[in-house]
């Protein structure tokens, strides 16, 4: 694929095995990134000298308009337009329910849910002018049957990022493939952190494939829905848990 990806926070997990499949396949690669700036300006580096291609990391709020603005501007400049879009950029802010605080809601939803509405918003007329685009939000089984109230915020903004993708592939047709892929428990640096064994070992015993996903297993699937392959498959939700059964 000689394409330009642009995947939010693209500097660990998900995002950065996304970032690394995506530039094997031969797409030049943005990383965005918020906080993580030596993560991201090391993978771009490593992209860069391993695959080839061009990769950049930029910094950008992806809730905020004007840094969203801003991020395009460089990437037009230096690149051109964006052809893959991988909303991935996400937050969790989970706790005990009495301890839950409204800002923090809206804080998720404004990450999760407004940032990805505002990427595709700002990256879309690039792809219907160019007849051809991709955009991929990474959505959460917590959107779909699996819940847990400690983290009911981030689970109304993946339930919401969900129909945001068919909306936008309504909007979008025919030019864009709008999907979202929807992992389950996947064995990140940070996504299995802050639970107990006895909490992980019950989860992992409710997956058919008795163990946690990889990453780059997410990665893979990210990159077939962004290649030719995947061109009669929009408007789809994609799980990706191992037969993962409902909390």
């Amino acid at each position: 694929m000689s394409k330009i990806a642009l995947v939010t926070g693209g500097a660990k997990g998900i995002g950065k095995a996304i970032a690394i499949e995506l530039a094997k396949a031969g797409c030049d690669v943005v990383i965005n990134y918020h906080t993580s700036k030596d993560e991201a300006e090391k993978l771009a580096k490593d992209l860069n000298d391993t695959y080839g291609v061009r990769a950049l990391a930029y910094g950008a709020d992806v809730s905020k308009e004007n840094e969203v603005d801003e991020m395009a501007k460089f990437i037009e400049d230096n690149l051109g337009g964006v052809d893959i879009l991988v909303n991935n950029a996400a937050i969790d802010l989970s706790g005990l329910w009495h301890l839950k605080k409204v800002d923090d809601f809206k804080k998720t939803l404004d990450v999760n849910l407004i940032g990805a509405y505002i990427t595709s918003r700002r990256f879309y007329m690039h792809m219907i002018d160019a007849k051809w685009g991709r955009i991929i939000n990474i959505s959460s089984t917590n959107g779909v049957n699996t819940y847990y109230p400690m983290c009911l915020e981030y689970d109304a903004s993946k339930a919401a990022l969900i129909s945001l993708t068919h909306n936008l592939a309504m909007e979008f047709a025919p030019y864009i493939n709008v999907n979202a892929v929807i992992p389950g428990f996947i064995g990140t640096e940070s996504e299995l952190d802050g639970y107990n064994e006895e909490f992980l070992k019950m989860e992992q015993e409710k997956i058919l494939l008795g163990r946690y996903g990889e990453p780059e297993e997410v990665a893979k699937l990210v990159k077939f829905l962004a290649s030719d392959d995947a061109s009669y498959i929009n408007n789809s939700i994609i799980r990706i848990d191992g037969g993962q059964a409902g909390a």
